[in-house]
This record gives structure tokens, C-alpha cells and sequence, in this order.
């Protein structure tokens, strides 16, 4: 039995791609996508006729040029999404346009708006993720939109204070970016980390330990890996988002893979229950530069992403 398959005996394995035919070679429960796999899938063939149907639907839609053209964006990755529901077992997770991070109210419209163009294909609300930034208001909004029946992953985590506080608001899954925590060490400190030393894998062992030591039921989903040596010392954890390529390497290596997290056997490590309010949460960050600079970087690139993908769609 190989890594990949050993490691889906423990691990919920999720596709971190927006192209069909690398989920159904790998059979992941889940699959997420984000602004920057959209533009990729929008340039590729097999995708062509679902943004001529995005594109001939925003016509219809009431509003201004911008409007449609957001609409636009929103239901090409919903028909995406869609397709990739008919491959996975499980959910799909859709993001709603970064530029909206820090505004609470937009980011509820843009997901409800997400889950009524998903009922519309005849999916419902049980199948999706909305992905948000983790930042304050998207936290707020994702607890008003758990409350609504709508599940959301909150994405862009890189601090505790973060995950605190999507515990807190019952957020039903956080993706902790492992690789892009590593990438901020090593260009800040010039050391070089292992698996085991990587403050990556290290900020997700600490965040699963408190849930499951706080009895929290969010989902902890490792994503962003660089390396298979990230993924096999996370085995174990609730969920792993994990890209074509180093499925692959994990489907090619045969080597016994050992369990590393365990809700049963985690550690005692001294993690009194964090209460978040906002004061608290702004300053935590503030704290933490890796946190405060990765979660800034991540939304400019995901926006940039977005801008670039509606340029593409305008021929702009």
C-alpha cells in the first residue's frame, strides 16, 4: 500500500486543484479551489464552454458592468465547482473575492449569493464550503453564515489568534497554510527547518492539540505544503489539502507512513482556553509579524488573481 492510500486510512484527503481529471485519478473526498485555480482552469480547454456559459449568464444579470462581471467570476466557479462535485464524494469549497476580506456584510451577500447559483445547478448547501480570509470580518461573517445553515473553511490562517477565534465562532473548517509559514521562516532566518522542526507543521500540531484538548469540533485541514515530508509529519490530522503533484509522489512511495496526530493521544501542553474579542484578536495578530504580513500577501495575491481572471473574461 502506498503513502497516499496509508494515508487516507487516517487522514480525510482533500484535492487542492480546480482540474477534473487530477481529482478523479486521485479520489480525494474533497476538493477545494481559490481565485488563482480558476484562472488556471480558465485557461485551459476543458473549461471553455463553462466560462462561455458564465459569461452568457452574466448578460442576464441586473446591475452595472462591474456587477455583471462579478457575477460572472461567481458563477464560473460554481460551474467549476459543480463539475468537480460530480468526481468527489464530498464537498467542494468556493472562495468569495478577496477584495471583499474586510467587509463583513459584502462577504455574507457574495456567499449567499454562491450557495443560491449552487442550489440553482441542483446542489445543495450540505456539498459546499464558502472559503473567507481569516481575518477578523470574515470570521464574523463566517459565524453568521454557520448560523444560516451555511458551512464555511476559513482560509488564509497563519496565527493562533485566528484559529481561536474561528473556534469560537463555530466556523466548521480552518486551513492553516503550512507551506507559506515555512517560505516567511526561512526568508527571515536563513535557518533551514526539517520536517519536524518546520514552524508550518508545528503551527497546525498546536492548533489541533487545543481543539481537540477544548473538545472545538472545526476542522482542521492542513494546506499549502511544499514537500510530502509536511504532509507525512501532519498523517493523521482531520483533513489534508494537497496538490496533484505531491499526491503523486506520495501514490509513488511505498514506505510505511506512521501516524503523527491523534485526538486521542494529544499532547499536555499548557493551552488555556483562548477568548478572542476583537481588541484581543487585532492585537494577537499585530503580535505575530509572520501572521500579519502572510495573511496581507495572501489576500493582495488572491485579489490580484481575481482581477487578472476578469480581465481574461473581458478580453481586457
Amino acid at each position: 500500500m502506498n503513502k497516499l492510500e496509508q494515508l487516507k486510512q487516517m487522514t480525510d484527503v482533500v484535492a487542492d486543484t480546480g482540474d477534473v481529471e487530477a481529482i478523479a485519478k486521485f479520489t480525494p473526498l474533497d476538493a477545494t479551489t481559490n481565485p488563482s485555480l480558476l484562472l488556471k482552469a480558465a485557461q485551459l480547454p476543458h473549461y471553455q464552454a463553462l466560462l462561455e456559459q458564465a459569461t452568457r449568464a452574466a448578460k442576464d444579470f441586473q446591475g452595472s458592468s462591474a456587477e455583471q462581471l462579478a457575477f460572472c467570476v461567481d458563477q464560473f466557479g460554481v460551474l467549476v465547482g459543480n463539475e468537480i462535485l460530480g468526481i468527489v464524494p464530498g464537498r467542494v469549497s468556493t472562495e468569495v473575492d478577496a477584495r471583499l476580506s474586510f467587509n463583513e456584510a459584502a462577504m455574507i451577500e457574495r456567499a449567499q449569493r454562491i450557495t443560491r447559483l449552487y442550489a440553482d445547478q441542483g446542489v445543495g448547501s450540505e456539498r459546499i464550503l464558502i472559503k473567507l480570509a481569516s481575518t477578523w470580518e470574515g470570521i464574523r461573517a463566517a459565524e453568521t453564515l454557520e448560523a444560516q445553515g451555511i458551512n464555511c473553511n476559513l482560509t488564509l490562517l497563519f496565527g493562533f489568534a485566528q484559529a481561536a477565534a474561528c473556534a469560537e465562532a463555530g466556523v466548521f473548517l480552518i486551513s492553516p497554510f503550512v507551506g507559506r509559514i515555512l517560505d516567511w521562516y526561512k526568508q527571515n532566518t536563513g535557518e533551514t527547518y526539517t520536517a519536524e522542526t518546520d514552524p508550518g507543521v508545528l503551527s497546525v500540531k498546536r492548533i489541533y492539540n487545543y481543539y481537540k484538548k477544548h473538545d472545538y469540533t472545526t476542522v482542521v485541514m492542513g494546506a499549502s505544503f511544499r514537500n510530502t515530508g509536511e504532509i507525512e509529519a501532519l498523517a493523521g490530522c482531520d483533513r489534508l489539502t494537497i496538490s496533484p503533484q505531491l499526491m503523486d509522489e506520495l501514490a509513488a512511495d511505498t514506505g510505511q507512513l506512521s501516524r503523527q496526530l491523534d485526538p486521542d493521544t494529544t499532547n499536555d501542553e499548557d493551552q488555556q482556553r483562548l477568548s478572542c474579542d476583537e481588541a484581543m484578536f487585532r492585537w494577537q495578530l499585530n503580535e505575530d509579524a509572520m501572521a500579519t504580513e502572510k495573511l496581507a500577501e495572501g489576500i493582495r495575491n488572491f485579489a490580484a488573481d481575481q482581477v487578472k481572471l476578469e480581465a481574461l473574461i473581458t478580453g481586457s
